[in-house]
């Protein structure tokens, strides 16, 4: 229940018609205190400096001294693969533009056209530019609202003669905003674009991330594809020397089928490996804002898996993780959270409203510009409720929770973070492990295959020998080319989860 009560005569309406210096002083007043009202209102302090609350809403960024994974070392063997597979004279990868790190002028050319036309960091765009204006709706707020009007009216009483009313004004009104409401929405609306903007710059990280993922994963199965391939044509090659074995009574047919089937197996891994190959292109498409078409020419051209450079350092600081534009995000949502209490709290004290107004009043349109239809108003009022069943103080609990559930998002994006680096540390130290033993294996296998198909064809060994040997070759090449483009994807997740992809100073300005 709201009440308007008048506090003493300057608050009641003062509506006279007066001489022309009478008048021109009264609009002067009004117009000052209206003009003057803001600047003096935007003096109080801010949100900001109101005794370190906004530090006090933050939980504390705990991080740890070191990572569990201090260091990956690269064993000899996986950093001869690397170096022979990254760009040569690289320098260590800067975190903010990693994927040029990879020296591979396709994978960079599809991250910048991802970045362009992606649908996720337009949609991130557009939410930036909304919560821009309803900051700018608060800010409005603290200023005084100016309108026009005018009118006519014609009227008759019982069988008097009709007569004509003539009015025009201005109208202003403004909210000192004693008890701060508006104060908070602007800090609140302010908080809010902040994180709408480090929104963005998030988006672009995962954008980042997801085309590198997505192009490392179609590099590794066109590399399994010519292992197939390559493969096939080994298997092909037996099969012709088991048949004419066969014709010369110097094999069995039992020999000559397990030739054939060993041979159709690995066929059938091609197609299903170009399907797969298709599919990863599309994907690249969609996230580069294209047609699945447009990937036609990726898919002809073949080219290794892209690798960081062999000289990158792994042990990442721990302080790096308050670059992640996520976490940063989330905090300004603590504040924002923070801003809305202080905005519920202050909804519950009296608001003081001023309100002028200077117009013209006549009977016909030719008096109006004398100065007996000049009128003026001036009104201050005060309201406050007195019962509302405790729905101010509910409002400001409501509040409180939302800053609590701002709080626990904040922590959970932390620990969600401090995650991602231990896992992808861990998977890092593990798959360089393991490149260089299945690189062994795999030139292991090689020559067993080789020699194998020498000796079957000079009679010195049966044909299960060789099938053994063909079918460890396939695996061993395939699990390597699997290992490399694991090893490549675990350098991208390990960006994303250190927050690369974005320097925090050349953000979105202000605007």
């Amino acid at each position: 229940m709201q009440t308007r009560t008048p506090l003493d005569p300057m608050m009641a309406s003062i509506r006279q018609t007066r001489t022309a210096g009478h008048a021109g002083r009264a609009l002067a007043g009004v117009a000052l205190v209206l003009a003057l009202a803001p600047g003096w209102a935007m003096a109080e302090p801010t949100l900001a400096a109101r005794g370190g609350a906004n530090a006090a809403a933050l939980p504390p960024l705990l991080l740890p001294a070191q990572w569990s994974q201090v260091s990956v070392p690269m064993p000899e063997q996986a950093s001869a693969v690397d170096a022979g597979r990254s760009s040569s004279g690289s320098a260590p990868t800067e975190v903010a533009l990693w994927w040029r790190g990879f020296g591979d002028r396709e994978l960079m050319a599809r991250v910048e056209q991802a970045l362009q036309a992606n649908t996720s960091v337009r949609s991130a765009l557009a939410a930036v530019e909304q919560a821009r204006a309803l900051r700018d709706v608060a800010q409005a707020g603290r200023w005084p609202e100016v309108g026009a009007s005018a009118s006519v009216q014609r009227s008759r009483s019982g069988d008097a003669a009709a007569g004509n009313s003539w009015r025009a004004g201005l109208d202003a009104a403004w909210d000192p905003d004693l008890a701060g409401r508006q104060r908070a929405g602007i800090s609140a609306g302010e908080a809010e674009l902040q994180a709408a903007r480090y929104g963005l710059e998030q988006a672009r990280v995962d954008l980042a991330a997801e085309v590198a993922l997505s192009y490392i994963e179609l590099r590794g199965l066109q590399a399994r594809l010519a292992i197939a391939r390559a493969n096939l044509a080994a298997q092909q090659d037996t099969l012709q020397i088991t048949d004419w074995r066969v014709q010369a009574g110097l094999a069995s047919s039992l020999d000559l089928e397990q030739a054939r089937a060993a041979t159709e197996q690995t066929r059938a891994q091609i197609p299903a490996l170009r399907t797969s190959l298709s599919k990863t292109a599309h994907a690249l498409a969609l996230l580069g804002g294209q047609a699945p078409a447009d990937t036609q020419a990726l898919l002809e051209t073949a080219q290794p898996v892209p690798l960081p450079p062999a000289g990158l350092v792994l042990s990442f600081p721990a302080e790096t993780l308050r670059q992640r534009a996520d976490l940063r995000a989330a905090e300004q949502r603590v504040l924002a959270a923070l801003a809305r209490v202080d905005q519920a709290d202050a909804a519950r004290w009296p608001s003081f409203q001023l309100a002028g107004s200077l117009g013209l009043a006549a009977a016909r349109p030719a008096d109006l510009f004398e100065l007996a239809s000049l009128t003026r108003t001036l009104l201050a009022g005060l309201s406050a409720s007195l019962f509302d069943g405790g729905a101010a103080r509910a409002q400001v609990r409501a509040q409180q929770a939302a800053l609590e559930q701002s709080r626990i998002g904040y922590e959970a994006t932390l620990l969600g973070a401090l995650q991602q680096v231990e896992d992808a540390l861990a998977a890092l130290a593990g798959d360089r492990e393991r490149l260089a033993r299945l690189q062994a294996a795999a030139e292991a296998a090689a020559n067993a295959e080789l020699l194998a198909r020498q000796r079957y064809a000079s009679g010195l060994i049966d044909f299960r020998t060789v099938l053994d040997t063909q079918r460890t070759l396939l695996s061993a090449q395939s699990e390597l080319e699997t290992t490399r483009a694991a090893l490549s994807a675990d350098h991208v997740r390990l960006y994303l989860a250190l927050g690369g992809g974005w320097t925090p100073d050349a953000a979105v300005p202000n605007p």
